[in-house]
């Protein structure tokens, strides 16, 4: 019998790796940009055709490769990061597998120029599906010049499966930024189809927050440092008043390495307790510093999980530098009740007063521990103050108040009786003929507003109010990005929007019937809410008549009379789909007429 198990080639090894590490054109970026950060750049250049699908080229003045190097780049688990297992516990790079160039191989089309600082002449290298098609001498800069074509050409089914140009350009721009964001020191430029999305300049930490995201996160943060024996952790936090629900930019970073983590999150969010609105969040840029041989970041593919040695601890130094930071930059007025052993308030005495006015005695003030302000006697000639003044005639009540009061039958007040019943300020009850039906009112204005707004999309444009003063919409490269697809979508909710640049919007009307909503508010989650799912038409048009929906509908606590209340059923039943919201929560529930009398006795 012969034998079953051999040994795989690097090619199909290779490709099987990808599956992993390559997952679409954003992850050529991260693995490319963060090699030319290793390789000690000043100035990364990154440019895209067609959102990756294309082409991908990163460009750096890094140190180079010689022409062995070069070519032994290209093999699997092949690197200069670590020389022997104990390095990975003292991690100073970002990468460090030897994976991501003969993944990046394995279902692409690769050129590689290169040249080192102390050679006269370069290398060029090409390779196709991990095969090696030719490599020669090239006059190229110092540094590396990655050209990246066709990207999963020979897995026609990885191909197929990319969303949209305008989801992966999304995703590059997101990978993009948790770099950024790390080594502000670094000069970065993204291109997109031969236009310029971002151009950073090297410089602070806090300058660098505010090119990518915008001015007003600049002004909207507060720096967090505190340094400990176990950790040092700096960076920023959102005031409470920069609170959102959705688009908030949440960041950690460890050691210069993008991280996950919901413990870590849960402190943070922790520190604002009570400060802001439950389900909005804060955005943060924290960053630690942790010695390499507490941690473990080689536990996940993508290497966007860490495991800690003293999680626990650094969850509270967290959020005790978390709350210092809002503490120290947000005045918060308190009052203290605890008057023991404080020193009473003067009372004024008239009885001190001296016979010259000009003397120091006749601004001389005593204090009365017995004086409370409270326990004085009211007048007893108040009725004095009200003298001369008209008397009012004493309201009739009408008769019909006397009968409901005398008569327990409904058959006198059956044209006045109200149909439905407003519970709390959150619920409308009615009867019905199989018991008794609960709306939540909420809930129903969201599935009356959605189906309207989608309605609108899908047809004219929408009735527009023009705003008396124009509001400015800034965006970050991410979200003005996402503008230019979804403004036709905009326009026919009743958006009326003028570009002041490259990343700044006015506002100039706004959709009918959202009056007292904050419209720049509204736009940023709007752009924020379909960066989870896909950006084909419908997906688009479906989250943005949702999202304006729930901004737009009627408020719990909102007290409703009869006739809008009947105005909301009636709607509702008109609907579609009347017994869940788009996202799937109940609207309604009927209590049956025999639970009634059940629990009745």
């Amino acid at each position: 019998m012969t034998d079953v198990i051999q040994l795989l080639p690097d090619s199909v090894a290779n490709q099987i790796a990808a599956g992993e590490v390559i997952q679409r054109p954003a992850s050529v970026i991260k693995e490319l940009v963060e090699n030319a950060v290793d390789a000690g750049a000043t100035t990364i250049n990154v440019l895209v055709v067609d959102a990756g699908r294309t082409s991908i080229q990163v460009i750096d003045d890094g140190c180079g490769m010689s022409e062995t190097d070069a070519r032994l780049a290209f093999e699997r688990h092949a690197t200069s990061k670590i020389r022997k297992a104990d390095d990975l516990f003292s991690l100073h790079t970002m990468g460090f597998r030897g994976e991501a160039l003969p993944s990046i191989a394995a279902v692409s089309q690769v050129e590689l120029r290169t040249r080192r600082a102390v050679d006269e002449i370069g290398t060029c290298l090409q390779l196709s599906g991990s095969r090696v098609d030719s490599q020669e001498p090239c006059a190229c800069s110092a540094g590396c010049s990655f050209t990246v074509s066709n990207l999963f050409f020979n897995v026609p089914a990885r191909r197929k499966f990319l969303k949209t140009n305008a989801t992966e350009l999304n995703n590059i721009l997101t990978a993009f930024e948790r770099i950024v964001l790390v080594y502000p020191a670094i000069n970065f430029t993204l291109h997109s189809n031969g236009q310029e999305l971002m151009n950073l300049r090297g410089g602070s930490l806090r300058q660098r927050i505010t090119d990518v995201y915008g001015r007003r996160y600049g002004q909207d943060l507060l720096p967090v440092s505190v340094e400990t024996a176990m950790c040092k952790i700096t960076g920023f936090t959102g005031k409470p008043e920069s609170a959102r629900k959705k688009g908030a930019h949440e960041y950690f970073f460890v050691n210069g390495r993008f991280m996950k983590h919901a413990y870590f999150h849960k402190a943070v969010l922790q520190a604002y307790d009570r400060l802001i609105q439950i389900g909005t969040h804060v955005p943060y840029f924290i960053y630690f510093d942790v010695n390499p041989a507490d941690i473990d970041v080689n536990i996940h593919p993508t290497k966007t999980e860490i495991k800690f040695e003293n999680e626990q601890a650094i969850w509270q130094i967290l959020a005790a530098a978390i709350k210092d930071a809002i503490g120290q930059f947000c005045e918060i007025p308190q009052i203290d009740f605890d008057t023991e052993g404080k020193p009473d308030i003067p009372v004024y005495d008239p009885t001190l007063i001296g016979s010259n006015p000009s003397s120091p005695t006749s601004l001389t003030s005593s204090t009365s521990p017995q004086y409370n302000p409270f326990r004085q006697k009211p007048s007893q000639d108040w009725q004095r103050l009200y003298e001369g003044l008209p008397k009012e005639e004493p309201i009739e009540q009408p008769a019909l108040f006397d009968e409901v009061m005398t008569d327990n039958s409904r058959s006198d007040i059956t044209d006045i009786a109200p149909s439905h019943y407003q519970y709390k300020g959150r619920y409308v009850m009615t009867a019905v003929k199989s018991g008794l039906m609960i709306v939540d009112q909420h809930r129903a204005d969201i599935r009356i507003r959605y189906e309207r707004y989608l309605h609108q999309l899908a047809e004219a444009p929408a009735q527009s109010q023009r705003l008396l003063f124009p509001e400015v919409l800034e965006l970050s490269p991410a979200e003005a990005a996402l503008m230019a697809d979804l403004m036709p979508s905009l326009t026919n909710l009743g958006f009326e929007l003028t570009s002041l640049g490259p990343a700044s919007y006015a506002v100039n009307g706004v959709p009918a019937g959202i009056e007292g909503l904050q419209p720049t508010t509204l736009l940023q989650e709007l752009l924020a809410a379909p960066s989870s799912v896909g950006r084909d038409t419908m997906t688009a048009n479906t989250t943005l008549a949702l999202t304006m929906a729930r901004h737009a509908a009627i408020p719990y606590g909102q007290l409703l009379s009869n006739a809008e209340m009947d105005i909301l059923v009636n709607d509702l039943f008109a609907c579609e789909n009347v017994n869940y919201t788009p996202d799937g929560r109940a609207i309604l529930c009927i209590l049956p007429q025999q639970d009634i009398e059940h629990l009745l006795g």
